[in-house]
């Protein structure tokens, strides 16, 4: 089951679910708008390693916009934090931006219950395109969870800006590669 606009609302002046700052406009009929945050990430190495951490740039969006390019990476984030300890978020980009060949969530749309923080947005455009922090880009829905709850405690709680992958941490330094 999918949270209404108006249980979306509910939910989040009732405690259920975090939204900082939440803006009552920004509620849609089954999902909630979130902006573009002021900071970029990319990705400086060429090849990037799964094995260890991969460099990156800081970029801050500056009021003229930023112009993401075809063939780059950028790591960008909500504004908003979301979160919720009942409910699991899904994280989508707005049809309208998709609709410029910016895809915002390449392969991880899903949220984990109990985290709460701003979302990591994998911004990849088909073409150039300018963006602007504080613009509407993605919405998240929310859904009903059944059975028992373990809350999330993993390496990405509570970001703050945009992260990079930590993928070389769950590493098994046991496991034998093919």
């Amino acid at each position: 089951m999918i949270l209404t606009g108006p249980e979306i609302t509910s939910a989040s002046k009732d405690g259920l679910l975090r939204i900082s700052p939440f803006i009552p406009t920004q509620v849609n009929p089954n999902s909630y708008n979130v902006r573009l945050g002021g900071t970029l990430l990319i990705y400086t190495d060429q090849v990037l390693d799964t094995h260890r951490p991969n460099p990156t740039r800081r970029t801050e969006i500056g009021d003229d916009g930023h112009v993401l390019q075809p063939g780059e990476l950028y790591l960008g984030h909500t504004l908003e934090e979301v979160g919720s300890d009942l409910f699991v978020p899904l994280l989508f980009g707005r049809s309208s931006v998709g609709r410029l060949g910016l895809f915002v969530e390449i392969t991880a749309p899903i949220g984990d219950i109990g985290f709460h923080g701003q979302w990591t947005l994998m911004l990849t455009p088909t073409r150039p395109v300018r963006v602007y922090a504080g613009m509407k880009i993605g919405q998240i829905m929310f859904f009903v969870s059944e059975g028992a709850i373990d809350l999330y405690e993993g390496k990405y709680q509570a970001a703050s800006g945009p992260q990079p992958s930590s993928y070389w941490r769950d590493l098994d330094a046991t496991a034998v590669t093919a």
